[in-house]
């Protein structure tokens, strides 16, 4: 209101928008809703009821939360706990159980892995770590493959280094361990202390033992100087570092280097990390890398049944199953289980759509379909299929579903475009079967329905581009071909082009990249004005690898308005631009792609 003057305007002028503001103003700085602390639990000597007030969590689930927030928890001298829920748990569970099923009953002490095995420090080096446990961003990837770790040790660092700060001690340590910089240490006797991470001070413990050995510290008094650092405490850190410098000098350092020593601590105050933390986090990473390494499709398969309904997740995954070597096949009534599960395709493992993964497909009629192949069998044929399943929920979208995300395929004898041309006469042979099956009185042929009676007239075929849009429809990705397949060959794409994927590892400075070009299908078009009221397109680019939202302003806009359609394939020069925390491309040029 002060600060805009349209705003300011408008409630002045217009009665409507006076209101509405008089209302907000009421509601301003209420608390608007009760949120849920991830892992926080409150401990108590006696029920919290004698000492809070309690409430249930929104949405009707069961938890039980404070009324009071965390911090006044804290205030009134209560005992609160993070308890850390790490999905990755569920991951590695999940791996190790497939690995135990289909693996002839082997099993995986997961908590005693060799911790020097080749093929997991393999992908570490090649930085292929999709699904790895805090090593999965591109920044952390590149430097992997810069780094070239060969020990846990390495792991350890590099969690404690990637994040704001620290960074920037990155470059230094991967110098050092590849001998391009020298490793010093200002003093003899901060070797030992040092030379794991190559005299790069990383740690809170290293720092903690430095003022330990060196001034002669008690650990208690090293936890003091570490809370004064963390905190930026003026008075306490000068009292610190007195105390410090004072206690080498004290111990036949000379005071210069003493000086010098005290220096490296306030930095610490903005990039110092446990240890002991990260040390618990490179023990997972190692442990999701072993198993991708060691059994890339079970955890492959793994990382996907924790994915829920996150489709560009699952898009993501598959592409990166795929380009591992891993094959992923479309759902199939005779293969597949409710989530994704591991099969056999051409005498190769490969990970198998779950049935519940397709749009419109409830959980009831997927159940029924996998407990009756269960009790009789796998269904023989199309017709085997209708007369077997006769539950409530078999009804012409649970149909046409299966047969859109390819679910039927395996029966080969019709095309999707022939079964969907005829669904309403499948549907009528399958009600009459269930009918025939619940009846009482035995019909001339026994109680099923003759397979004669399903008539299927001829349909044209639909084509490619048709089927894979029902797949993206359906499971949310082109999953048995992709409608950029034909451009890959193009010159254009070949000689210009980087692949989605690639294009997200780019390096940014000041939030953006190089110019570089990428192509890719348009997916969606969303149009929107921008605060000038100029249009502008938010577009979702796809090609085999990834998908990618592309910004188009009104300029560009202007000069290519016919390029911008759902369904063509195109080609873009521009930037890949970073803002609160997303990854977008910026277009400047265009070309549309033809054949």
């Amino acid at each position: 209101l002060e600060e805009v003057p349209e705003f300011k305007k408008i409630t002045e002028e217009d009665l409507q928008a006076r209101q509405v503001l008089t209302e907000a103003r009421r509601l301003e700085g209420t608390i608007r809703h009760a949120s849920v602390h991830a892992c926080g639990i409150v401990i108590s000597a006696e029920p919290l009821t004698n000492i809070l007030p309690l409430q249930r969590a929104p949405g009707g689930e069961d938890t039980i939360l404070t009324q009071i927030e965390m911090h006044g928890v804290e205030d009134l001298g209560l005992l609160k706990m993070d308890f850390l829920g790490l999905k990755n748990l569920t991951i590695i569970e999940k791996t190790l159980r497939l690995v135990r099923d289909l693996q002839h009953e082997e099993k995986i002490d997961i908590d005693s892995l060799p911790l020097d095995n080749k093929k997991a420090f393999e992908l570490f080096r090649a930085g292929e770590t999709t699904g790895v446990f805090q090593l999965e961003s591109p920044g952390m990837r590149r430097y992997l493959v810069e780094l070239r770790p060969t020990d846990l040790e390495d792991i350890i660092a590099m969690i404690a280094l990637y994040r704001p700060g620290p960074i920037e001690l990155i470059p230094s340590y991967v110098k050092r361990k590849h001998g391009k910089e020298k490793v010093t240490y200002l003093h003899p006797l901060l070797e030992p202390i040092l030379r794991n991470t190559y005299g790069v001070g990383i740690y809170q413990e290293q720092m903690m033992r430095i003022a330990r050995d060196l001034a002669g510290f008690t650990l208690g008094e090293a936890d003091v100087l570490r809370k004064a650092i963390g905190k930026k405490i003026k008075d306490l850190l000068d009292e610190q570092r007195v105390k410090l410098v004072e206690g080498m000098v004290g111990r036949g350092i000379a005071r210069d280097t003493a000086e010098k020593i005290w220096e490296l601590f306030p930095p610490f105050a903005r990039y110092g990390f446990n240890r002991s933390h990260a040390a618990c986090y490179a023990m997972i990473s190692y442990q999701t890398a072993y198993l991708k390494a060691n059994y890339p499709v079970e955890f492959m398969a793994s990382l996907l049944n924790v994915s829920g309904s996150d489709t560009e997740r699952i898009h993501f995954l598959v592409s990166d199953a795929k380009r591992l070597g891993v094959p992923v096949m479309p759902p199939d009534v005779n293969e597949s289980f409710e989530e994704f599960a591991v099969g056999m395709y051409h005498e190769k493992p490969a990970i198998r759509f779950g049935l519940l993964k397709i749009k419109n497909l409830g959980a009831n009629i997927t159940r029924e379909i996998i407990e009756e192949r269960r009790r009789a069998g796998p269904y023989k044929d199309l017709i085997d299929f209708l007369s077997r399943i006769h539950h409530r929920d078999m009804n012409k979208k649970s149909l046409e579903s299966l047969v859109k995300a390819g679910a039927l395929d395996s029966f080969g004898h019709r095309r999707r475009s022939q079964l969907i041309g005829n669904l309403d006469e499948m549907l009528r042979f399958s009600q009459a079967s269930k009918k025939m099956a619940t009846s009482t009185q035995g019909g001339l042929f026994g109680n099923f329905v003759p397979a004669s009676s399903l008539q299927f007239k001829e349909m044209e075929d639909i084509g490619t581009r048709q089927i894979l849009d029902w797949e993206k429809e359906l499971l949310g990705l082109y999953l048995t071909d992709h409608p950029f397949n034909p451009y890959r060959d193009h010159e254009k794409v070949k000689k210009l082009a980087l692949p989605i994927s690639k294009a997200r590892e780019e390096p940014l400075e000041r939030g953006r990249s190089r110019r570089i070009v990428i192509a890719g299908v348009i997916n969606a078009i969303q149009k929107i004005p921008t605060k000038n009221g100029d249009p502008m397109l938010f577009v979702s680019l796809e090609d085999q690898t990834d998908t990618i939202e592309a910004l188009v302003f009104s300029d560009l806009l202007a000069e290519s308005r016919e390029v911008w359609q759902e369904g063509k394939a195109i080609i873009t020069r521009g930037r890949m631009s970073a803002k609160n925390g997303e990854t977008k491309f910026v277009c400047e040029e265009v070309r549309e792609l033809t054949l």
